[in-house]
């Protein structure tokens, strides 16, 4: 057995110190390190992935020519929102992480995709017995998924990755997924499972087994109170994709989204709704955004916004109230309260509304994050809305910039967010006149609204 040894470890970066420190001279944070007692690589406790082709081979340099991508570097899933978050599928050999809050539906969202997908699959929990996969397996709905779960649907309750390689080597499964990283735990090291050293090498031998056989895995990875991935951070430069797996547990609708992605875009988003029998598929979002109300009131409206390639209309909800206790508050929910902030003082000081002593509450529907600034129209609007309490037509949607001297500025790809609209059935569309020069709108039933002022939509809209 070789000498055991004490390292110290940054709990947010993952930094390696002999010693204790203060402050992590990589990260810069204070009081990150914790001691974990580590064991040297032993001749008799080799246990991570190392296949016997591997043993003697040779890395070789070559050429772009010489190297062959193939013709299936992608697996399409029967999921449309899982692979337009990939980036059009999952990659052969790619290693995919995905983080959630507990409950919010990352083990569901995993079985559901070994479920419908027909290849070999394993899934290594070390969370759940292999009974308690199979009743969540029971209670899902999936069309084609029966078959599947019986004949290519491997379950493994195991934490220690020697067993898990073991399994993996008698089986050859095509897909991999871990569940979750956290749990599993390498004999080369002496520290708990969970541990900083135990995270980084339980990934570092995944990713070694994944590149080296082509085969696709995907770790389920636990979240910190602040929302970040637990573990050191090096785990998310090791991976391929990261996935963040968000929405109100109290709600109905999640989203999957791309932080990450060495092979696609990291500004796509994939839309869930959670039922009984499991994750159902939202392929018009625009829908679910948009409350149903039987009578118009003050203060909502429909903006048109942009994630990733896919154009959404999202209903923008305020409250404007006189402020009853001295300070006024300034309340968003999914909007970012500066940009509030900044609204504000736009339509104080160049339009004339005296915001300063009122309280404005600002919700987007649905629960989503919305951080495109083509909204900043409709929130405007908005606001004035509820403060003068003048209802907009649910039939006009808005799509602008506003500017610091209150003018409407261009945002891109307006013709998805016009085509978008008039799909939902929307008369109207207010956009900035400074868009309007590269459309033809010729081809659009939508009546189509260009302005160049913020004042130049108020006296249109109101009066």
């Amino acid at each position: 057995m070789a000498k055991a040894r004490t390292v110290y470890f940054c709990q947010n970066c993952g930094y390696e110190s002999a010693k204790w420190l203060g402050k992590c001279p990589s990260c810069n944070e204070w009081n990150t390190f914790v001691e974990e007692v580590v064991q040297k690589e032993d001749s008799n406790n080799k246990n991570e992935w190392k296949t016997s082709s591997s043993r003697d081979r040779v890395s070789k340099p070559k050429t772009l020519k010489e190297i062959n991508a193939g013709s299936d570097s992608r697996i399409v899933t029967p999921d449309n929102e899982l692979n337009r978050v990939l980036g059009g599928g999952i990659v052969a050999g790619s290693l995919v992480l995905i983080g959630g809050e507990p409950g919010i539906g990352k083990s569901t969202l995993m079985l559901q995709l070994g479920m419908i997908l027909q290849l070999k699959i394993l899934y290594v929990s070390g969370e759940e017995s292999e009974q308690q996969i199979k009743m969540r397996a029971e209670r899902l709905q999936l069309p084609g998924a029966v078959k599947n779960m019986h004949e290519n649907f491997y379950m493994l309750a195991e934490t220690n990755t020697k067993n898990i390689f073991s399994a993996i080597e008698s089986l050859d499964p095509e897909l991999v997924i871990i569940d979750s990283i956290q749990t599993l735990y390498s004999g080369l090291l002496d520290s708990t499972a969970g541990s900083i050293a135990q995270v980084r090498q339980c990934a570092g031998e995944l990713m070694k087994f994944s590149k080296e056989t082509n085969t696709p895995v995907f770790l389920v990875g636990h979240i910190t109170k602040d929302g970040l991935l637990a573990g050191p951070k090096v785990l998310e430069h090791m991976v391929d994709t990261v996935l963040q797996f968000e929405g109100d547990r109290h709600l109905a609708y999640r989203i999957l989204r791309t932080t990450k992605n060495r092979f696609g875009s990291t500004s796509e988003i994939g839309i869930y709704e959670m039922l009984g029998t499991g994750l159902r598929e939202v392929s018009n979002p625009s829908e679910i955004l948009i409350s149903q109300k039987d009578t118009q009131i003050s203060g909502a409206t429909i903006g048109a916004t942009i994630e990733g390639n896919r154009p959404l209309l999202i209903e923008i909800q305020s409250l404007v109230s006189p402020a009853s206790y001295g300070t006024p508050q300034r309340t968003p929910t999914g909007f970012d309260q500066k940009r509030l902030n900044m609204l504000l003082a736009v339509l104080e000081k160049r339009c004339g509304f005296k915001m300063g002593m009122q309280d404005v509450f600002l919700n987007m529907a649905g629960g989503i994050t919305v951080e495109d600034p083509a909204i900043d129209l409709a929130i405007c609007i908005s606001l004035i809305s509820s403060m003068e309490e003048i209802p907009v037509s649910d039939k006009i949607c808005f799509a602008a910039e506003v500017g610091l001297g209150g003018e409407l500025r261009a945002v891109n790809r307006i013709e998805q967010r016009i085509s978008e609209a008039e799909k939902l059935g929307f008369s109207e569309i207010y956009i900035s006149k400074y868009s309007q020069k590269s459309l033809d709108l010729k081809k659009v039933k939508i009546q189509v609204k260009s302005f160049s002022k913020l004042n130049e939509v108020f006296q249109d809209l109101f009066g």
